[in-house]
């Protein structure tokens, strides 16, 4: 099947938009947000395009790397960076690259980008506030000693079981999210079998109900073929019930003449 001109702009789009997602943006940039609309708005004329709509398995393909930077520029929205951090594990990135030359698909490159860069937000947040703490205490005790090995030390190991512990909720989350996915697969194959069980059934009593009405089709014939039949031979014992009555009345006459 030939590729149409507005898949062709799509991709292209696609992977502009994919190549801007993997540099590093001020602030203020709008570009991207605008052209992922533009993506969302071509994507849906090529849902609509049922003379040269791509293969089931591309236009999936397509519509996950959409949605992923979408949630990009709506993670990238959020003011915590542990909401960032958590936001992007959530995120689903393209399984196959948008043009031949890649050999793994750009969003997969962004994904781990943007993981590292919000869990070392993560980490540098978690520091600040660690370094606020030990300044807060060297402000009410002047006469402790100040930024010694140990307390780094022990900062840096909270941190890391700070970090521990966010990895293993996120996991946790992954691992329910999963369990529930793998519940409602489930649930719907059961609920298929049921339909399937419900249909064949149904198809049985139809079947059943053609054959009864085939007999009962067939019995009406005979019944009326029956009923004409009798009337048939109603009829013919009337009229020759009239004929004899007719024959007597005139052999009366003839044989006793009226009397004068």
């Amino acid at each position: 099947m030939a590729v149409s001109r507005l898949e062709i702009n799509f991709v292209r789009l696609l992977s502009r938009c994919e190549a801007m997602a993997s540099e590093k943006r001020d602030e203020g940039e709008w570009r991207l947000e605008k052209f992922v609309a533009a993506l969302e708005e071509m994507l849906s004329q090529i849902r609509k395009d049922n003379s040269r709509k791509p293969a089931p398995e591309l236009m999936i393909e397509y519509s996950r790397k959409v949605d992923f930077l979408k949630g990009l520029l709506e993670t990238e929205k959020l003011s915590s960076p542990t909401e960032k951090a958590l936001a992007n594990q959530f995120l689903a990135p393209g399984r196959t690259p948008t043009i031949s030359k890649e050999r793994t698909p750009v969003t997969k490159t962004v994904h781990l980008q943007t993981q590292a860069r919000y869990t070392g937000e993560m980490r540098s947040e978690l520091l600040g506030k660690a370094a606020l703490t030990t300044s807060d205490s060297d402000d009410i005790y002047p006469r402790k000693r100040k930024g010694s090995a140990s307390d780094d030390k022990q900062s840096a190991a909270e941190l890391d079981a700070v970090l521990q512990h966010h990895n293993n909720m996120q996991e946790k989350l992954a691992e329910e999210m999963l369990r529930l996915t793998q519940n409602l697969k489930n649930n719907t194959l059961a609920a298929q079998n049921v339909i399937r069980q419900d249909n064949q059934t149904l198809s049985h009593s139809l079947k059943f109900a053609d054959h009864n009405f085939e007999k009962l089709k067939t019995e009406s014939d005979r019944l009326e073929q029956h009923a004409k039949k009798s009337v048939n031979w109603l009829l013919w014992i009337m009229l020759i019930f009239v004929c004899f009555t007719f024959i007597s009345m005139i052999l009366f006459i003839r044989i006793f003449p009226r009397l004068r």
